[in-house]
């Protein structure tokens, strides 16, 4: 495999590992005006997450310095053309922390009630956009062959483009219902079950739609084809999605989690599939497109970075499955009495 293919294929890994572990603290910041009815629950609901949602983050961090370190034009590009919805996703996440942090530095309901907004919004924009930004990046991007942006904000809102943001917002709520189902019990823990059975058949209606438009709004499914084997990753995709409510009916929740986990790893790297080699593609011209081969660093580059890739990251995914396990207890009203608890 050669140098350009495997690094498409980890910037499309690192985008699947930020989406499912960052997933689950967006549909956690989502749920939380519908779940938290009281200040207990809410207080529950974010300290679920509250050890690990910034280290979550780092994925993102990692994905967009891959971006830039493996192909600097695709990065440019990307970061010119799609400036508004990126910085609206930016606003958001830093709305989104704060929130944490300053939720509980003043006793009054009001004050937390404003917080508590903002890491909704923090939550569902970013959820929303992210979906929107992949879904149009699938159909292809109006640049033209100088890279230039042919459009705006309100582009990128179309209806194949807001599939894709309903399909994420979705994915990520059902993810963080079976987190708190984990972290949770008694009350909590069945608010989240049925909101779980609530969401997962409109994300089933969802994500049919979402494929039946891929095969008339984008040309994903042209490497499928080629190669008829790749249907695999769709069909593990969907076992993955139809294991949900399986494992959730015996109440095991983890296994829930991580078919929940499958089915955002397999929805990303359907998209990743399909786009190969395209990074970047253009609705104008294919000609004017940013591939894995036309916007690579160097082979030296691409070949020191790799070696950086194969000794850190399962030091960064050691770590991670640490903190993890670390806090894999299921939280008790006790734990809000901590003084590091939110």
């Amino acid at each position: 495999m050669d140098l350009q293919t495997t690094w498409f294929l980890l910037w499309g890994l690192l985008w699947a590992i930020f989406f499912i572990t960052d997933g689950f603290d967006f549909g956690v910041g989502t749920l939380l005006p519908f779940l938290g009815k009281t200040d207990s629950d809410r207080r529950m609901m974010l300290n679920s997450v509250g050890p690990l949602w910034d280290g979550n983050e780092v994925w993102l961090i990692t994905a967009g310095g891959v971006t830039f370190a493996a192909f600097p034009t695709v990065y440019a590009v990307m970061f010119s053309s799609l400036y508004s919805a990126l910085m609206l996703i930016l606003f958001a996440l830093i709305l989104r922390g704060v929130s944490f942090e300053f939720r509980s530095k003043v006793e009054s309901p009001l004050w937390r009630k404003i917080w508590d907004g903002c890491n909704f919004l923090g939550s569902a924009i970013p959820a929303l956009l992210f979906g929107v930004a992949f879904a149009n990046i699938f159909k292809g991007i109006p640049i033209d062959g100088n890279g230039v942006y042919q459009g705006n904000l309100f582009t990128l809102l179309n209806p194949y483009g807001l599939l894709g943001g309903l399909l994420f917002l979705l994915m990520f709520v059902q993810h963080g219902a079976l987190w708190l189902g984990i972290k949770t019990g008694n009350g909590l823990q069945e608010k989240a079950r049925r909101t779980v059975f609530r969401v997962w058949p409109a994300l089933v209606v969802t994500a049919v739609a979402f494929l039946a438009a891929s095969w008339y709004s984008t040309s994903l499914y042209d490497n499928y084809l080629k190669h008829p084997s790749l249907f695999i990753v769709i069909l593990l995709t969907v076992a993955a999605l139809f294991a949900v409510p399986v494992f959730l009916k015996k109440s095991a929740w983890f296994f829930s989690w991580l078919a929940s986990a499958g089915f955002i790893a397999g929805a990303t790297f359907f998209g990743i599939i399909g786009l190969y080699p395209n990074l970047f593609p253009s609705s104008i011209d294919p000609a004017y497109s940013l591939t894995a081969f036309n916007a690579s660093s160097s082979p030296l580059t691409l070949t020191i970075m790799l070696v950086v890739v194969v000794i850190f990251i399962p030091i960064v995914i050691g770590y991670q499955v640490w903190a993890y396990r670390m806090f894999s207890y299921r939280m008790t009203l006790d734990d809000l009495d901590y003084e590091e608890a939110y």
